[in-house]
Protein backbone atom coordinates (compact mmCIF):
# COMPACT_ATOMS: atom_id res chain seq x y z
CA UNK A 1 0.00 0.00 0.00
CA UNK A 2 1.05 3.59 -0.34
CA UNK A 3 0.60 5.90 2.65
CA UNK A 4 -1.39 3.37 4.67
CA UNK A 5 1.32 0.73 4.25
CA UNK A 6 4.02 3.02 5.62
CA UNK A 7 2.02 3.68 8.78
CA UNK A 8 1.19 -0.02 9.11
CA UNK A 9 4.87 -0.89 8.96
CA UNK A 10 5.63 1.65 11.71
CA UNK A 11 2.96 0.13 13.91
CA UNK A 12 4.29 -3.38 13.28
CA UNK A 13 7.76 -2.26 14.38
CA UNK A 14 6.30 -0.68 17.51
CA UNK A 15 4.36 -3.83 18.37
CA UNK A 16 7.47 -5.91 17.86
CA UNK A 17 9.05 -4.21 20.88
CA UNK A 18 6.24 -5.60 23.05
CA UNK A 19 6.65 -9.18 21.87
CA UNK A 20 9.17 -11.77 23.08
CA UNK A 21 12.63 -11.14 21.71
CA UNK A 22 13.83 -12.65 18.45
CA UNK A 23 13.92 -16.41 18.62
CA UNK A 24 17.33 -16.78 17.06
CA UNK A 25 16.01 -19.92 15.36
CA UNK A 26 18.54 -21.32 12.91
CA UNK A 27 17.35 -21.30 9.33
CA UNK A 28 19.04 -24.51 8.31
CA UNK A 29 19.95 -25.16 4.70
CA UNK A 30 17.53 -24.73 1.81
CA UNK A 31 16.75 -28.43 1.46
CA UNK A 32 15.98 -28.69 5.18
CA UNK A 33 13.54 -25.78 4.94
CA UNK A 34 11.89 -27.26 1.86
CA UNK A 35 11.36 -30.55 3.65
CA UNK A 36 10.10 -28.95 6.86
CA UNK A 37 7.71 -26.64 5.06
CA UNK A 38 6.01 -29.57 3.32
CA UNK A 39 5.46 -31.24 6.69
CA UNK A 40 4.29 -27.97 8.26
CA UNK A 41 1.77 -27.36 5.47
CA UNK A 42 0.47 -30.93 5.62
CA UNK A 43 -0.22 -30.63 9.35
CA UNK A 44 -1.69 -27.13 9.16
CA UNK A 45 -4.06 -28.23 6.40
CA UNK A 46 -5.44 -30.84 8.80
CA UNK A 47 -5.70 -28.28 11.58
CA UNK A 48 -7.34 -25.64 9.37
CA UNK A 49 -9.12 -27.49 6.54
CA UNK A 50 -10.78 -24.38 5.11
CA UNK A 51 -8.09 -21.70 4.87
CA UNK A 52 -9.53 -18.44 3.58
CA UNK A 53 -9.48 -14.74 4.26
CA UNK A 54 -11.63 -13.66 7.18
CA UNK A 55 -12.83 -10.66 5.16
CA UNK A 56 -16.34 -10.96 3.74
CA UNK A 57 -16.72 -10.16 0.04
CA UNK A 58 -18.68 -11.10 -3.08
CA UNK A 59 -16.51 -9.70 -5.86
CA UNK A 60 -12.82 -8.96 -6.48
CA UNK A 61 -13.60 -5.23 -6.09
CA UNK A 62 -15.19 -5.77 -2.68
CA UNK A 63 -12.19 -7.79 -1.50
CA UNK A 64 -9.81 -5.15 -2.83
CA UNK A 65 -11.60 -2.41 -0.89
CA UNK A 66 -11.97 -4.56 2.22
CA UNK A 67 -8.27 -5.41 2.24
CA UNK A 68 -7.33 -1.73 2.05
CA UNK A 69 -9.69 -1.02 4.95
CA UNK A 70 -8.10 -3.84 6.96
CA UNK A 71 -4.75 -2.03 7.26
CA UNK A 72 -4.26 -1.42 11.00
CA UNK A 73 -7.80 -2.59 11.62
CA UNK A 74 -9.32 -5.94 12.58
CA UNK A 75 -11.11 -8.04 10.00
CA UNK A 76 -14.07 -8.16 12.36
CA UNK A 77 -14.39 -4.37 12.33
CA UNK A 78 -14.04 -4.23 8.53
CA UNK A 79 -16.78 -6.84 8.16
CA UNK A 80 -19.11 -4.59 10.15
CA UNK A 81 -18.38 -1.61 7.90
CA UNK A 82 -18.43 -3.17 4.44
CA UNK A 83 -22.07 -4.33 4.16
CA UNK A 84 -23.37 -0.78 4.47
CA UNK A 85 -20.47 0.58 2.43
CA UNK A 86 -21.12 -1.72 -0.54
CA UNK A 87 -24.85 -1.11 -0.35
CA UNK A 88 -24.21 2.63 -0.59
CA UNK A 89 -21.56 2.24 -3.31
CA UNK A 90 -22.64 -0.89 -5.22
CA UNK A 91 -20.42 -0.36 -8.27
CA UNK A 92 -16.92 0.82 -9.08
CA UNK A 93 -18.47 3.85 -10.79
CA UNK A 94 -20.28 4.76 -7.56
CA UNK A 95 -17.01 4.56 -5.62
CA UNK A 96 -15.27 6.68 -8.24
CA UNK A 97 -17.95 9.37 -7.76
CA UNK A 98 -17.78 9.27 -3.95
CA UNK A 99 -17.00 12.51 -2.16
CA UNK A 100 -13.85 12.32 -0.06
CA UNK A 101 -15.41 13.70 3.13
CA UNK A 102 -18.46 11.48 2.88
CA UNK A 103 -16.44 8.32 2.27
CA UNK A 104 -14.17 9.24 5.18
CA UNK A 105 -17.21 9.28 7.47
CA UNK A 106 -18.42 5.96 6.05
CA UNK A 107 -15.14 4.21 6.91
CA UNK A 108 -14.04 6.28 9.91
CA UNK A 109 -14.16 3.40 12.38
CA UNK A 110 -11.49 1.47 10.45
CA UNK A 111 -8.84 4.09 11.24
CA UNK A 112 -6.61 6.11 8.92
CA UNK A 113 -9.83 6.90 7.08
CA UNK A 114 -8.45 9.88 5.13
CA UNK A 115 -5.68 7.90 3.46
CA UNK A 116 -7.95 4.93 2.92
CA UNK A 117 -10.73 7.04 1.39
CA UNK A 118 -8.23 8.74 -0.92
CA UNK A 119 -6.84 5.37 -2.04
CA UNK A 120 -10.29 3.85 -2.62
CA UNK A 121 -11.54 6.78 -4.69
CA UNK A 122 -8.24 6.88 -6.58
CA UNK A 123 -8.23 3.19 -7.44
CA UNK A 124 -11.92 3.27 -8.42
CA UNK A 125 -11.24 6.10 -10.86
CA UNK A 126 -8.24 4.27 -12.29
CA UNK A 127 -10.28 1.07 -12.70
CA UNK A 128 -12.99 2.98 -14.56
CA UNK A 129 -10.64 4.96 -16.80
CA UNK A 130 -8.01 2.31 -17.56
CA UNK A 131 -9.45 -1.15 -16.88
CA UNK A 132 -13.06 -0.94 -18.00
CA UNK A 133 -14.22 -1.00 -14.39
CA UNK A 134 -12.70 -4.46 -13.76
CA UNK A 135 -10.08 -5.43 -11.19
CA UNK A 136 -6.94 -6.53 -13.09
CA UNK A 137 -5.84 -10.11 -12.60
CA UNK A 138 -2.06 -9.71 -12.51
CA UNK A 139 0.34 -8.54 -9.84
CA UNK A 140 1.95 -6.11 -12.27
CA UNK A 141 -1.30 -4.26 -12.88
CA UNK A 142 -2.74 -4.47 -9.37
CA UNK A 143 0.22 -2.74 -7.73
CA UNK A 144 -0.26 0.21 -10.09
CA UNK A 145 -3.53 1.02 -8.30
CA UNK A 146 -3.50 3.66 -5.54
CA UNK A 147 -3.13 2.13 -2.09
CA UNK A 148 -2.26 -1.35 -3.38
CA UNK A 149 1.03 -3.06 -2.50
CA UNK A 150 2.03 -6.71 -2.89
CA UNK A 151 0.25 -7.91 0.26
CA UNK A 152 -3.11 -6.55 -0.86
CA UNK A 153 -2.55 -7.73 -4.43
CA UNK A 154 -1.66 -11.25 -3.24
CA UNK A 155 -4.80 -11.52 -1.14
CA UNK A 156 -7.02 -10.41 -4.04
CA UNK A 157 -5.25 -12.70 -6.50
CA UNK A 158 -5.29 -15.77 -4.27
CA UNK A 159 -8.79 -15.42 -2.77
CA UNK A 160 -10.93 -13.70 -5.39
CA UNK A 161 -9.12 -14.70 -8.58
CA UNK A 162 -7.44 -17.99 -7.53
CA UNK A 163 -4.13 -16.99 -9.05
CA UNK A 164 -0.83 -17.81 -7.39
CA UNK A 165 1.64 -15.02 -8.13
CA UNK A 166 3.13 -14.70 -4.65
CA UNK A 167 2.50 -15.09 -0.91
CA UNK A 168 0.91 -12.33 1.13
CA UNK A 169 3.14 -11.35 4.06
CA UNK A 170 1.27 -9.73 6.94
CA UNK A 171 2.03 -9.45 10.65
CA UNK A 172 1.23 -13.12 11.33
CA UNK A 173 3.29 -14.43 8.41
CA UNK A 174 6.25 -12.25 9.42
CA UNK A 175 6.12 -13.53 12.99
CA UNK A 176 5.69 -17.21 12.15
CA UNK A 177 8.27 -17.15 9.37
CA UNK A 178 10.87 -16.06 11.91
CA UNK A 179 9.80 -18.43 14.67
CA UNK A 180 9.64 -21.40 12.31
CA UNK A 181 13.08 -20.59 10.92
CA UNK A 182 11.77 -19.96 7.40
CA UNK A 183 13.21 -16.47 6.95
CA UNK A 184 15.55 -14.14 8.78
CA UNK A 185 14.40 -11.07 6.87
CA UNK A 186 12.30 -8.22 8.28
CA UNK A 187 11.20 -6.64 5.00
CA UNK A 188 7.92 -8.21 3.77
CA UNK A 189 9.05 -8.47 0.15
CA UNK A 190 12.28 -10.22 1.16
CA UNK A 191 10.32 -12.59 3.42
CA UNK A 192 8.01 -13.30 0.49
CA UNK A 193 10.97 -14.18 -1.73
CA UNK A 194 12.32 -16.57 0.93
CA UNK A 195 8.91 -18.24 1.25
CA UNK A 196 8.38 -18.51 -2.51
CA UNK A 197 11.68 -20.37 -2.71
CA UNK A 198 10.61 -23.12 -0.30
CA UNK A 199 6.78 -23.27 -0.38
CA UNK A 200 5.49 -25.45 -3.26
CA UNK A 201 3.65 -23.26 -5.77
CA UNK A 202 0.47 -25.30 -5.40
CA UNK A 203 0.36 -24.16 -1.76
CA UNK A 204 0.88 -20.44 -2.42
CA UNK A 205 -2.86 -19.76 -2.59
CA UNK A 206 -3.50 -20.96 0.96
CA UNK A 207 -0.18 -20.48 2.73
CA UNK A 208 -0.91 -17.00 4.09
CA UNK A 209 -4.27 -18.09 5.48
CA UNK A 210 -2.81 -21.23 7.10
CA UNK A 211 -0.22 -19.16 8.97
CA UNK A 212 -2.77 -16.47 9.85
CA UNK A 213 -5.14 -19.06 11.33
CA UNK A 214 -2.31 -20.67 13.30
CA UNK A 215 -0.97 -17.29 14.39
CA UNK A 216 -4.34 -16.20 15.72
CA UNK A 217 -5.25 -19.44 17.48
CA UNK A 218 -1.92 -20.84 18.69
CA UNK A 219 1.30 -18.98 17.76
CA UNK A 220 0.14 -15.69 19.20
CA UNK A 221 2.38 -12.63 19.34
CA UNK A 222 2.74 -12.12 23.09
CA UNK A 223 2.07 -15.57 24.49
CA UNK A 224 2.34 -18.45 22.02
CA UNK A 225 0.53 -21.60 23.14
CA UNK A 226 3.50 -23.86 22.44
CA UNK A 227 2.39 -26.96 24.39
CA UNK A 228 -0.73 -27.36 22.24
CA UNK A 229 0.98 -26.55 18.94
CA UNK A 230 0.57 -29.26 16.29
CA UNK A 231 3.86 -28.32 14.60
CA UNK A 232 6.01 -27.84 17.70
CA UNK A 233 8.26 -30.76 16.68
CA UNK A 234 9.07 -28.83 13.49
CA UNK A 235 9.62 -25.49 15.20
CA UNK A 236 13.19 -24.49 16.16
CA UNK A 237 11.75 -21.91 18.58
CA UNK A 238 9.64 -24.34 20.59
CA UNK A 239 12.05 -24.83 23.49
CA UNK A 240 12.78 -21.14 23.93
CA UNK A 241 9.14 -20.05 23.94
CA UNK A 242 8.18 -22.95 26.18
CA UNK A 243 10.73 -21.71 28.74
CA UNK A 244 9.42 -18.16 28.44
CA UNK A 245 5.81 -19.21 28.95
CA UNK A 246 6.72 -21.31 31.98
CA UNK A 247 8.94 -18.61 33.49
CA UNK A 248 12.06 -20.77 33.18
CA UNK A 249 15.32 -19.40 31.75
Amino acid sequence: MVEVKKKTDRKDRKLATKRPSSTGAALGDLEDRKKRIKDIIKILRKEYPQPRTALNYRTPLELLVATILAAQCTDERVNKVTPGLFQKYPTVEALARARQEELENDIRSTGFFRNKARSIIGLANKLVSEYGGLVPDTMEELIKLPGVARKTANIVLSSALRKAEGIAVDTHVRRLSERLGLSRQSDPEKIERDLMEIVPREDWLDFNFLLVDHGRKVCQARKPLCPQCAIKHLCPSFEKFSRLSSGRK
